[in-house]
């Protein structure tokens, strides 16, 4: 595992994880004002989605989750991006997160190990 950098700007992760037989490359980094997370099986972005908080009165918090680029009709890969919001807001309320998912595999299994790697290896 590669921690951050010195000589990088901006505080980072990367680490791979193998799941259901695929390779998986995982880059968590921790902007000024958002978390980025890289989940690639393929070697290349795939589906990215932005997740942030509501703020609200309510007592119960409500997230927005929207698919910036790529597949639209996957609700697995927006409930990920809420699992892991509903996670980081409990730390960095105003952080709002920019998730991509580039996978060969789009089960709940699959996508359960990237939560809980991505919150093991957390930098909020």
């Amino acid at each position: 595992m590669e921690s951050s950098d010195a000589n990088f700007p901006v505080r980072h992760r990367n680490f791979s994880l193998e799941t259901k037989g695929n390779k998986t490359e995982i880059v968590i980094c921790s902007y000024e004002d958002h978390i980025l997370v890289i989940a690639t099986q393929i070697g290349a972005m795939g589906t990215i989605l932005h997740a942030r908080k509501e703020e609200g009165m309510s007592v119960e918090p409500t997230f927005s989750v929207s698919v910036i680029f790529g597949k639209r009709d996957e609700p697995m890969l927006i409930a990920t991006a809420r699992r892991l919001i509903d996670h980081i807001s409990s730390y960095v309320p105003s952080k709002p997160l920019v998730l991509s998912l580039g996978l060969k595999d789009h089960s709940s299994e699959t996508l359960k190990e990237i939560v809980e790697a991505v919150i093991e290896n957390r930098l909020w």
